[in-house]
C-alpha cells in the first residue's frame, strides 16, 4: 500500500499542545492494553472501532503501521512500563507511527510526547476519537480533511508542517481535555488471550470512573466521574456473547458497585445483576470487584442463591489499621469490613474472598503494619493482592512527610504474600478428594487443560479437552509445586464447547 499524505487537524475543547502535522497513511494497526480490566476494556473498544473503520489488523506490533498503547498510570511501575513500551517498538519498528492513549496519557501528556517515536498523545477525554483520527490518516492519497481550531478559524494549508519536521522541532501532537466534562462510556467485551481457544471468559465492562477520593489514587483525575452502561445495552452486550457461545462473562469496572448511581433515579447493581439472570441466557456471571460498603445484604443473599453467580468476591481493603485507612480516605472502618467479610462467609462457606492490601503506605509504622497483618490473619481470605505504595504525583499522599522506606515496603509485601499463600494452601487442600464443576480455558500442549472453577481455583485436568467447555470433573490432588490442584475429568459427561 503506497504511503499517501493527508492533512489532519484535530478540534480540541481542553488543553492541545503541538501543531497539525501530514501523517503517511496507515494500512495497519495494532493495539496494547496496559493495567486494569476496564483498560483492556478500553483497548477492545480501540479495536472494535478501528476496524470498524475499515483498518486492517495486524497481529503484532512489529507487523504495524499504527500502534496504539493504552496506557495506565495507577503506579511509577505502570509509567516505566509504557515508556519502556513505546522505545522499543520505535527501535524495532521505526516507521511505524504510535498513538498513545488511555490513563498515564491523561496525566502527563507532555512528558509522554516527548519521547522519541510517539506522533500522538490522546487522552482518556478523546479516547473516543482515536480511531477517527486514524481513519483520517488512512482515508487515501492527497485526502484533505478541513476541521477548525478551538477558536474556530478554519485550518489553511500553511498552517501545516512535515511530519519530519514535527518529529524535529516539537512534540507529538497531543489531545487532552477536561476528563471530568466528559460522561460518555465506552465499552466491548475483551478476551483473556490472542488465540480462540483462549477467549473463554470474556470481560465486560458496564461502569467506569470513580466518584471516591482516597487519598493514594490518581485514577478518579485519570478516568473522571462515575458514570454506568445502561441496562438495555448491557443485556445486548450479553446476550451477543451468549450467542456466539461463551458460557462466563466477568463484570468489571473502575467501581463496579457504584453501578447505577448516576441515573436518574439511581439504580443499585444489584438491579443488573437481576436483569443478566431475568433476560440471558448465561451460563455464569462472575463479580470483579465491589467495595466492601458495596456488598449489601440483597447483594450478598442473590450471588449466594444464585448457581449461575460464581461464588467469588473480591472486596478491596487496602489495609487493616483504622489510622491508616483513614488517612488513606478510605470510607469504612476495619470492623465496618469484617462485618461485610464474615456476612459473604457466612452466606457462602465455599467462597472465594480475595482483598487487594496495600503495604508502605506513608505513616505505616511497624505497630500499624502489625495490626494490618493481625487483621488480615483473622479473615477468611482465600487469596490476596498485595501491593507496595506507589506515590502518584498530585495526589494527597505524595506530600506526606512520612514515608515509607522501599526496602521496609517490600519486606511487608513479603511477609504478606506468605500469608496470602498459606490461606490459599489450606482452601484448596480442603477440595482434594472432591467433585467440582470448571470452565475450560486452554490446553497446554502436554497432556492437560488448564481450567478454573467457580470459586476461583486454577484446576489442571487431564486429557485433551476443548476450550470454554463445562467439565464435572474429580479433585485428585496438586501439582508438585502446590501452585494449582490437578483433576480428571468424571466419565460420562457431556458438555459442548464453542
Amino acid at each position: 500500500m503506497q504511503a499517501a499524505t493527508l492533512l489532519v487537524v484535530s478540534y480540541c475543547t481542553g488543553k492541545c499542545f503541538g501543531s497539525p502535522i501530514i501523517i503517511p497513511s496507515v494500512p495497519g494497526f495494532f493495539v496494547q492494553s496496559f493495567g486494569c480490566r476496564a483498560t483492556q476494556a478500553d483497548g477492545a473498544v480501540l479495536e472494535r472501532q478501528l476496524a470498524a473503520q475499515g483498518l486492517p489488523q495486524a497481529h503484532s506490533a512489529l507487523e504495524a503501521d499504527l500502534i496504539v498503547l493504552n496506557t495506565c498510570t495507577v503506579t511509577a511501575a505502570a509509567d516505566q512500563d509504557a515508556r519502556a513500551s513505546i522505545r522499543r517498538i520505535h527501535r524495532e519498528n521505526p516507521a511505524a507511527k504510535i498513538m498513545v492513549t488511555g490513563c498515564y496519557a491523561q496525566r502527563a501528556p507532555q512528558e509522554i510526547a516527548g519521547i522519541p517515536g510517539v506522533s500522538w498523545v490522546v487522552g482518556n477525554s478523546h479516547k473516543h476519537r482515536v480511531a477517527e483520527i486514524a481513519a483520517d490518516n488512512a482515508s487515501g492519497p492527497q485526502v484533505q480533511t478541513q476541521k477548525t481550531y478551538h477558536d474556530g478559524r478554519i485550518a489553511q494549508p500553511q498552517d501545516f508542517v512535515s511530519l519530519e519536521t514535527v518529529a524535529l522541532s516539537a512534540p507529538a501532537f497531543t489531545l487532552v481535555g477536561d476528563i471530568f466534562a466528559h460522561t460518555e462510556l465506552i465499552a466491548a467485551p475483551v478476551f483473556a488471550g490472542d488465540g480462540i481457544a483462549e477467549k473463554t471468559r470474556p470481560n465486560l465492562k458496564v461502569q467506569d470512573g470513580c466518584d471516591n477520593r482516597c487519598s493514594f489514587c490518581i485514577i478518579p483525575s485519570v478516568r473522571g466521574q462515575s458514570r454506568s452502561m445502561k441496562l438495555d445495552r448491557m443485556i445486548e452486550e450479553a446476550n451477543a456473547l451468549v450467542s456466539t457461545g461463551y458460557r462466563e462473562i466477568v463484570l468489571s469496572g473502575i467501581n463496579l458497585g457504584r453501578w447505577g448511581r448516576d441515573f436518574q433515579p439511581q439504580q443499585r447493581f444489584e438491579q443488573l445483576v437481576r436483569a443478566l439472570l431475568e433476560n440471558t441466557e448465561i451460563e455464569k456471571i462472575r463479580i470483579s470487584s465491589v467495595e466492601p460498603m458495596d456488598w449489601s445484604d440483597d447483594l450478598i443473599a442473590l450471588v449466594a442463591g444464585s448457581s449461575r453467580i460464581a461464588k467469588h468476591a473480591h472486596v478491596p481493603l487496602q489495609s487493616g489499621s483504622d489510622r491508616i485507612l483513614r488517612r488513606m480516605h478510605r470510607k469504612y472502618r476495619p470492623w465496618h469490613y469484617a462485618e461485610k467479610i464474615r456476612k459473604i462467609h457466612e452466606a457462602m462457606p465455599e467462597a472465594a474472598i480475595g482483598a487487594d492490601v496495600m503495604v508502605g503506605f506513608p505513616g505505616e509504622t511497624d505497630e500499624l503494619f502489625e495490626e494490618s497483618r493481625s487483621f488480615i490473619e483473622q479473615l477468611p481470605f482465600t487469596y490476596l493482592h498485595v501491593f507496595t505504595y506507589s506515590s502518584r504525583p498530585g495526589t494527597p499522599s505524595a506530600a506526606m512527610l512520612d514515608q515509607v522506606p522501599v526496602n521496609v515496603a517490600r519486606e511487608r509485601n513479603r511477609v504478606l504474600r506468605e500469608l496470602a499463600g498459606e490461606k490459599n494452601l489450606a482452601f484448596r487442600e480442603g477440595f482434594v478428594g472432591r467433585n467440582m464443576e470448571v470452565i475450560t480455558l486452554q490446553n497446554s500442549g502436554d497432556g492437560w487443560i488448564e481450567a478454573l472453577s467457580d470459586n476461583f481455583l486454577k484446576i489442571r485436568v487431564a486429557g485433551t479437552h476443548e476450550a470454554n467447555k463445562i467439565l464435572k470433573v474429580g479433585v485428585t490432588g496438586l501439582n508438585l509445586n502446590n501452585e494449582e490442584l490437578v483433576a480428571v475429568a468424571q466419565e460420562g459427561i457431556v458438555a459442548h464447547a464453542l
